[in-house]
């Protein structure tokens, strides 16, 4: 069972997904992380984040057993991430990649901006999860003050919004639901009512 989760920054897609892979003992991948880490190796090598080949090689060169939440997890590399994603040499670099882990035997559970439209999308289930960009940014607010970074609650909203502006404006894999994919609308949900509600939306699938 393939198990796609979409959606926009901070609509809950991340924990629902690691929620769901523990539920059914499935691995499970945040392809964001790896943009960040392909965000990451581009500014340690001090080239500029507009360098599409420098982006390609970091992305040829990612190691999905290398990925680390907590150091890519900050609001700096998800604007860095959202910029180099938005080139289509880079998402051609990283397909392969993805579509290979969600073909592990048994299934997977994969989370980001495009898993149910372009990386997986003969998925089994396709979840695509938003909220209004208010409830988002407080969720990312304090996500980050959880995390000692001290962005405004105007800061944080005003990086939500550009991200959403640029994930679905861009040629390449725009941020939009799969035809048929199920919405889930986060905003007055917490995180446990959010996974009821998908392990309903699953069980009817099945």
């Amino acid at each position: 069972m393939i198990i796609t989760i979409d959606g926009p920054a901070a609509s809950g897609k991340g924990t629902l997904a690691r929620r769901l892979a523990d539920h059914f003992k499935l691995p499970h991948l945040d392809t964001g992380l790896i943009y960040r880490a392909v965000a990451a190796r581009v500014l340690a090598e001090g080239r500029p984040l507009d360098d599409v080949e420098a982006a390609v090689t970091a992305a040829r060169a990612v190691d999905l057993g290398k990925l680390d939440r907590d150091r890519l997890g900050g609001a700096a590399l998800g604007e860095a991430a959202s910029r180099v994603a938005a080139y289509p040499e880079v998402r051609t670099a990283l397909l392969d990649l993805q579509r290979d882990f969600a073909r592990r035997p048994g299934g997977a559970v994969l989370d980001g901006r495009d898993t149910g439209t372009v990386v997986c999308p003969a998925a089994e289930v396709k979840i695509y999860v938003t909220a209004t960009p208010e409830a988002r940014a407080s969720r990312r607010h304090r996500e980050l003050a959880g995390r000692g970074e001290t962005l405004t609650p105007d800061e944080v909203i005003a990086d939500i919004r550009r991200r959403d502006a640029r994930d679905s404006g861009r040629a390449s894999a725009p941020l939009k639901p799969a035809p048929d994919a199920v919405l889930l609308d986060t905003t007055d949900l917490d995180i446990e009512a959010a996974f009821q509600e998908v392990l309903r939306i699953i069980a009817a699938r099945k």
